[in-house]
């Protein structure tokens, strides 16, 4: 067992930290604040390589591994949410479904440009009725001249409204089978299609869009894979999703955990560091001790990936427990700040607020109870 990081893992580390420190740091607070990401990040991260690490070089990726996929994640969490959760939501789920299963037409139109950061890619999978819940999917795809023509709704879609295309779940059979169920790649603008900007308490630097869908033609060609029935496809991009969110979370609690540290060397009452208090030590000590289980977890599961032998349960108890880490420690982040601590000139207020998306997206922390459960032979 070898739980060293390689010198290329390490090398794209110092990329990323270097970059966050050096260009994108000084544009978080006005992202925040306006609710604006600023389109050329992707460029950037895209002249880095930091949009394709995952990917082989042969497809247009920088041939790296997931290892490295979640490096660059958590270093961009550890620095703001909002921008981390808009690069995953291209990098990934946009995207992935893609290389996974996409013609090599797709690839070479959305894939490559995507991974270059020329084209800024979502995935609109939750609705209004159903959130995630695939199965219970109500918007549709029926048969036109060409094509298809999508009617519904899609909630809470990260990058919908600055993306240049969207990969859309619908359903293509009244069955509530897998097989009825497909995706399609929407180039936007598109005609029938209006997406209004949502207005968030956490990851606001991270643009989240309500979507409306009547009539939207899509040709032929644009089916994902040009097959029906990719149902798996999503299944298994949302699984490896859960690691590489687990990545996000784990540099959100470091985030809080360094800052909390920080505090507690600095404030002082009556005349002494109030971490030089028990209660204090106590809290930083726990909270040190959850995001080291964290961390390793969510580098198991990232090595799983890279073994090509990753499975729901373990994807959920990834997520499950590197998610909860960084509410629960951003919240004690917060009480040790004190009065300080819902003050916006310290970040582990944002931190909490950012946390708190991921016991809820990417499957709420019950959805990834259920899932260990069936695993371990019980049913709901």
């Amino acid at each position: 067992m070898d739980f060293s990081f390689s010198e290329q893992h390490e090398a794209v580390r110092e990329t990323v930290r270097r970059l966050c420190q050096t260009e994108h740091q000084k544009l978080v607070a006005a992202a925040e604040e306006n609710e604006v990401l600023p389109r050329e990040v992707f460029a950037r991260w895209g002249e880095l390589g930091l949009l394709g690490v995952r990917y082989p070089e042969a497809d247009g990726g920088s041939g790296l591994d997931k290892v490295s996929d979640c490096i660059v994640r958590e270093e961009l969490s550890y620095m703001s949410q909002g921008f981390a959760s808009s690069w995953s939501a291209h990098s990934h789920l946009g995207i992935w479904p893609i290389w996974k299963a996409g013609t090599d037409e797709q690839r070479e139109r959305f894939f490559r440009p995507a991974v270059q950061g020329q084209k800024i890619a979502g995935f609109a999978l939750s609705e209004p009725d159903g959130g995630s819940n695939i199965r219970a999917l109500k918007t549709r795809a029926e048969r036109a001249d060409g094509g298809w023509k999508l009617r519904g709704s899609k909630l809470y879609i990260t990058n919908a409204p600055i993306a240049d295309f969207l990969l859309v779940a619908a359903r293509t059979a009244p069955e509530l089978t897998g097989g009825a169920i497909s995706l399609f790649i929407v180039e936007l603008p598109a005609a029938g299609m209006t997406i209004d900007k949502l207005r968030k308490e956490g990851i606001r630097a991270s643009e989240t869009g309500l979507i409306h869908m009547d009539d939207v033609f899509v040709p032929d060609d644009r089916v994902l894979g040009e097959r029906l029935g990719t149902y798996p496809v999503i299944l298994e991009s949302l699984s490896e999703n859960r690691v590489g969110v687990a990545a996000n979370a784990l540099g959100m609690a470091r985030a809080a955990f360094d800052a909390a540290t920080a505090y507690a060397r600095d404030r002082l009452v009556a005349n002494k560091r109030i971490g030089d208090y028990q209660a204090i030590g106590h809290k930083l000590a726990e909270m040190s001790a959850q995001i080291e289980a964290a961390r390793w977890l969510v580098y198991y599961g990232a090595w799983r990936v890279d073994q090509d032998t990753l499975d729901s349960a373990t994807a959920a108890r990834v997520k499950l427990v590197a998610s909860e880490t960084a509410v629960s420690v951003s919240e004690q982040a917060i009480r040790i700040h004190g009065g300080a601590g819902i003050m916006r000139e310290y970040p582990v207020g944002r931190i909490h607020r950012d946390a708190l998306v991921y016991v809820i997206g990417e499957g709420t922390s019950e959805i990834q109870k259920n899932l260990i459960a069936r695993d371990l032979g019980f049913r709901f």
